[in-house]
């Protein structure tokens, strides 16, 4: 079976989907099916097209035995929502063009992930093209969240994207979803539409292989002491996270004096919560760039929790952060400040953690307290969470399971 992923993101990125479509290409790849990608230059989060790419217009190479087809995109880090539009239309022309004219032989299935959704037309007439089958995997639901987080204020442009939306579905022969809260919410408006629940996932036996971390530590450098208490927020920093709530937590607590936040990563709010940083003249918060996925997991080896907030949005209650999966398969507890499945899941079923009120500043410091004087206790709730992940989140039965709709699709 040939299978073709389109998608806006990919290694060498950093980044939830990147990791979750290229763990997924390379496992299906490794159980017989002929995968390829078609992706942009690289370019996020820092939204700057990496050196080794610069001046690209099309490029094809190979990654673990996959084929991968990259082709141009606008990038601007100015985030006005006409820059973001020829950001997200620029890959869905130069795709459909490489993906017609540079692209060759048959596929059976196309995948596209979306957001953006926009990439459903590429997807669609790709698959007319090609005459293969469209699947449309669903990481987050637009246009609605672009609505509810003030990233789109237009109603003509959200009434066009719901027409996209629904068109996309309707034209495909599975939609998949990263959520059952996506999943319901697709299947409760489009009954009609076959859906698949593909939840992220974690390979437990990855992290239990000592990574050269090249020398990169936290504490030590970095004003970090061994003897200080680190709470990581790992992951973009953008507009949904609600990374306010960090800072004012930092604020409530810099009594605390061996208490310290990370928030390590890059994304389009960073500047502004630095700003704010001088502004509150905290001197217990840290910014970091990204790194590299295996210095990422050295990093989290060597810190107390991890701090997994959004807004306090409906809209987020379906939602699980992939990072939640990093600090579960290294025994970290959580302060999970998202409502609903994910509280459901890794709170009360998982016992991984403690959950706080999103954007309640309060409440995320009275929970960092009950960690910090019961460490005993906290040391507990990284086991149990990574128990957990283990017997419900092992990407091997994920990808399993999708291997077989696939195959059904055929």
């Amino acid at each position: 079976m040939k299978l073709l992923i389109l998608t806006q993101y990919f290694p060498p990125e950093v980044g939830a989907p990147q990791a979750r479509l290229s763990e997924i290409a390379r496992r299906l790849h490794d159980k017989g099916m002929e995968v390829s990608v078609l992706t942009s230059m690289p370019n996020y989060p820092q939204m700057r097209i990496h050196e080794a790419y610069k001046g690209k217009r099309f490029c094809k190479e190979h990654w673990n035995g996959i084929t991968v087809y990259r082709t141009y995109i606008y990038v601007h880090e100015n985030k006005a929502i006409i820059r973001r539009l020829l950001n997200y239309f620029s890959f869905v022309l130069s795709s459909l063009w490489y993906g017609v004219f540079k692209i060759k032989g048959k596929y059976d299935v196309i995948l596209v992930e979306s957001p953006p959704l926009f990439l459903g037309l590429s997807g669609y007439l790709l698959s007319r093209y090609r005459r293969a089958k469209l699947v449309f995997n669903v990481s987050d639901l637009w246009p609605e969240s672009a609505e509810k987080l003030g990233l789109i204020r237009n109603k003509f442009l959200l009434r066009m994207a719901a027409c996209l939306e629904s068109f996309c579905y309707r034209k495909s022969v599975m939609v998949s979803g990263q959520t059952q809260g996506i999943v319901n919410n697709i299947s409760n408006r489009f009954p009609g539409v076959k859906v698949h629940w593909l939840k992220n996932g974690i390979d437990i036996s990855k992290y239990a292989i000592e990574e050269n971390d090249n020398g990169l530590s936290l504490r030590g450098n970095n004003d970090l002491s061994s003897r200080d208490f680190i709470l990581l927020y790992g992951g973009i920093i953008g507009y949904a996270q609600g990374l306010d709530v960090i800072l004012q937590t930092a604020d409530i607590l810099r009594y605390k004096t061996d208490i310290k936040f990370v928030l390590l990563g890059n994304g389009p709010e960073k500047s502004r919560l630095e700003a704010l940083k001088t502004e509150m003249n905290l001197t217990n918060v840290f910014f970091y760039d990204a790194v590299a996925k295996h210095q990422m997991r050295q990093i989290i080896k060597e810190v107390d929790a991890g701090l997994v907030p959004l807004r306090r949005l409906d809209l987020f209650k379906g939602a699980i952060p992939s990072k939640i999966f990093e600090y579960l398969a290294l025994e970290k507890p959580i302060l999970l400040g998202v409502e609903g499945e994910a509280e459901d899941l890794f709170i009360k079923q998982g016992k991984s953690g403690l959950a706080f009120e999103p954007d309640n500043a309060k409440d995320l410091s009275d929970k960092i307290l009950l960690l910090y004087n019961n460490k005993e206790e906290a040391k507990k709730m990284g086991e149990r969470g990574k128990e957990y992940a283990k017997i419900n989140f092992s990407l091997d039965n994920i990808v399993n399971e999708l291997y077989e709709k696939l195959i059904e699709l055929k």
